[in-house]
This record gives C-alpha cells, sequence and structure tokens, in this order.
C-alpha cells in the first residue's frame, strides 16, 4: 500500500512524502485516515524535534508521521485480531499509551503509523493497549476531535476537593460550584465550555475570560447566556482587557467566594497568577496548556496554598475511557465537539497550517487528508463559492447547522471534492 504522509525528520522539518507500507502482520492492522485534526502539540512537536519528551532520536533517518487527533476506515486486520476487528469499520485512536511498561504516542514516534496521511500501519502495541476504538457513529471528524475532547474530559475528571471534616478527595469538578475557564474562547476552551454545559457535572457559575472579542462573540453566539439559564447556570464572558481590575471584578461575579475549580488555557505566568488570586477555599486550579518554555514560571500565593487548602494541578492528554465518553457524548448529541472547528484543509496543506499555528486566527484546523484543499475559514465559505460551486454547497450546509462543521457538510465533501489526494 502507498501511503501520502506528512513526516518529520527534525525541527521545523515537515516534508509531504509518497511511499510504500510494509504488509501488515499478522497482529497489526492497515487503516485509511478520513479525518485528522491538527493539535497545538504537534506545532511543538515540530519546533523541538527529538527533544521533544515523546519523539524518539534519529527521526533524520527514521522519520515519523505527525498527526494524532485520527479517525478513519480499517482496511485490512491481521490474522491475530480477526475476531475483533472487520474490514470497512471505522475507528478512532486513542494515540497516548503503556505497554508492557513503555510509553509510546502515535503521531510522535511511528514510522509508518500517525494521523497526516492516508493510509497507516497500527502498531500491535496500540491495538493491544485497547487503544484503536471501535467507532459506530457517522461523522469522522467527531471521532477525531473525541481526542482533543477526551484531553478536556480528563482535565474535568482530575480536578479534586476535600470532604469536609476528614483528608479525602473528592475527584472532578465540584457539582454546582463556581467554575472558571481562563483565556477560554479559543478551541480547546469551546470544547471545555460545551462539556462544563452538558456533562453529569455541572456548575452553578461558569466564567469564560478571553481578551479576543471577536473569540468571545462567537462563543457567545454558539452557547447563548439564555439557554444555560434554562439548565440553572449563570454564564458569563468576559474580556479581561475591559477592566482595570479584573481580579475584583471576576471576584464579585461569585459574590467574593471565587471559584471553585480553574482551568488555565494559556502558558501565559500572568494568567497563571490570575488564576491563583481568583481560587476559592479548597478551589483547584488546573494548568492545562502545555508550554514550551522550559523554564515557565509564576509568582503563587503559598499562604493560600496552606491556609485556603488551595491545589494547583495539571494535566496532558486523556484516557481511553474519556475517550469513550467523548464519543457517547456525541452521539447522543450531548455535546457538539464542531463548535471548536473553524477551518478545513486537505492533506497539502498540514504543514503550512501546523508551524503557523499559534498565528493563524480562529479556533481548531480540521484536516481531511484523502483531498487536496486549501485551509479555508467556514466563515469564507460563502466568499469564496462566488468563483467555487463546491464551497458554495459547503456553505449553504454549514448555514444550516449555525455555520459550523457538520456531518452532511463532510459527508459532501468526501464525495464530491474535485481534487483527491490518490
Amino acid at each position: 500500500m502507498i501511503t501520502t504522509a506528512v513526516r518529520m525528520y527534525g525541527k521545523n522539518d515537515l516534508r509531504l512524502e509518497k511511499f510504500p507500507l510494509p504488509e501488515i502482520k499478522d497482529d497489526e492492522i492497515l487503516v485509511k485516515v478520513i479525518s485528522d485534526s491538527i493539535c497545538m502539540s504537534t506545532y511543538k512537536e515540530s519546533k523541538q524535534g527529538s527533544e521533544h519528551k515523546r519523539v524518539p532520536e534519529g527521526i533524520d533517518k527514521h522519520p515519523v508521521i505527525v498527526g494524532h487527533e485520527t479517525a478513519g476506515d480499517i482496511v485490512e486486520v491481521g490474522s491475530k485480531w480477526q475476531h475483533k476487528y472487520c474490514v470497512g469499520d471505522k475507528f478512532s485512536l486513542q494515540p497516548a499509551l503503556t505497554y508492557k511498561g513503555q510509553n509510546y504516542t502515535v503521531g510522535y514516534c511511528y514510522e509508518n503509523c500517525g494521523g497526516a496521511c492516508t493510509y497507516a500501519v497500527i502498531p500491535s502495541e496500540v491495538i493491544y493497549a485497547n487503544s484503536l476504538l471501535s467507532y459506530k457513529g457517522t461523522a469522522y471528524y467527531e471521532a477525531s476531535l473525541s481526542e482533543p475532547m477526551s484531553c478536556i474530559i480528563g482535565a474535568f475528571h482530575a480536578a479534586y476537593h476535600n470532604t469536609a471534616g476528614e483528608y479525602k478527595h473528592v475527584m472532578g469538578t465540584k457539582k454546582n460550584g463556581t467554575l472558571a475557564i481562563l483565556a477560554g474562547a479559543g478551541p480547546m476552551g469551546m470544547g471545555a465550555i460545551d462539556y462544563a454545559l452538558h456533562s453529569d457535572v455541572c456548575p452553578k457559575i461558569l466564567v469564560v475570560t478571553d481578551i479576543n472579542a471577536q473569540r468571545l462573540e462567537r462563543a457567545s453566539q454558539i452557547f447563548p447566556i439564555k439557554s444555560a439559564a434554562k439548565k440553572g447556570i449563570k454564564l458569563y464572558f468576559i474580556n479581561t482587557a475591559a477592566h482595570n481590575d479584573p481580579i475584583t471584578f471576576l471576584r464579585s461575579l461569585t459574590d467574593g467566594h471565587g471559584f471553585d475549580d480553574i482551568f488555565v488555557l494559556a502558558p501565559i505566568a500572568e494568567i497563571i497568577e490570575q488564576a491563583d488570586k481568583l481560587l476559592s477555599y479548597d478551589g483547584c486550579l488546573n494548568f492545562f496548556s502545555g508550554p514550551i518554555n522550559t523554564n515557565l514560571s509564576a509568582n503563587i500565593n503559598f499562604y493560600n496554598i496552606h491556609y485556603n487548602s488551595a491545589h494547583m494541578m495539571g494535566t496532558s492528554g486523556g484516557y481511553t475511557s474519556d475517550m469513550l465518553e467523548s464519543l457517547s457524548l456525541s452521539e447522543q448529541k450531548r455535546i457538539n465537539p464542531a463548535v471548536m472547528v473553524t477551518h478545513i484543509c486537505g492533506i497539502n496543506d498540514i504543514i503550512d497550517t501546523t508551524i503557523n499555528l499559534p498565528h493563524l486566527p480562529g479556533g481548531k484546523k480540521l484536516s481531511y487528508p484523502q483531498i487536496k484543499m486549501e485551509l479555508t475559514a467556514i466563515d469564507s465559505f460563502a466568499e469564496k463559492g462566488k468563483d467555487n460551486p463546491f464551497f458554495a454547497k459547503l456553505a449553504e450546509i454549514c448555514q444550516k447547522y449555525n455555520n459550523l462543521w457538520n456531518a452532511e457538510a463532510e459527508d459532501y465533501l468526501l464525495k464530491n471534492w474535485p481534487i483527491k489526494t490518490y
């Protein structure tokens, strides 16, 4: 099988190449990749090369396929797994796994497996670790986005609070508590808002901050305050740049109580310090955004850690159970991972999108490796449609879904887009 893939040879060295995959072994599976959402972690990986914790040495001679938020179809099943997987089944994939005491991550350490490719060989340890997940849904993008959503869900589950009168941790964000998502109007913030509003453990107050007015406006349109109020949740979208004293103002939204749970979604010392000042008694701060700067630090009030029982933690990635929860909630239409997506592209624009990701506007960039298509904002479909009937049709479809990406648009794209990779 010939695959077309984005491979990394070193720092800032991504290449789109075509090469043959080896024949699968009895304990491997061949898959066709249909969708792969582009993660900020892949940008960080491309900047660091083998200095990244998950990337091996020697990639200049043994390049790795990048991309790990992937979904597609099973094409061929090794004899060892034919009792469990069938040709034609859809799959999702948990990229980070541990097998026999060793850590592996799809999109970081494999020559023949990743998300930014047309075909991939799923290695045996991924399957043994139960990280190749059968997907029964319709839209491939929901399966791809179950990976970033699993990171969000895992972060919510990892929060903890003390039981009154004893040192016993209660896991998870506080039900009917006060929750803040700082720098929260970006793609991961949108997923976090969606989960906070529609999971089984909802806050009574949810505050989302950002300094980007356009992002906040989009978030408020997708998650109307009135709809949250019907669920008994007070939802606020706050541009902290518009306040001389954002700490006092944000605390006032909780009547001075502070926030039981805070997620920091940007690796910026000022935001970390802001979160520290906003915590309530027994509050839990999750530094969610992974930094590139290995020396990132911030001033934290240890008086509050001691006397206010403040908790500081960080999470990176989600577990398979978190992905399964995401897939289940998507199938039930309780969450809509498409709220994270603002741009679509084909395999030909994955490299430029990845290396420029921090500087590109909007939210999540979703790629379809089986086609060639320049990175295009969903909001610009209608304008491009004046000269391109395919974009015009995509615009028409997306407008039916609050201008969000959707299963109907994906189906049209895969069946009708004129420029295929193969």
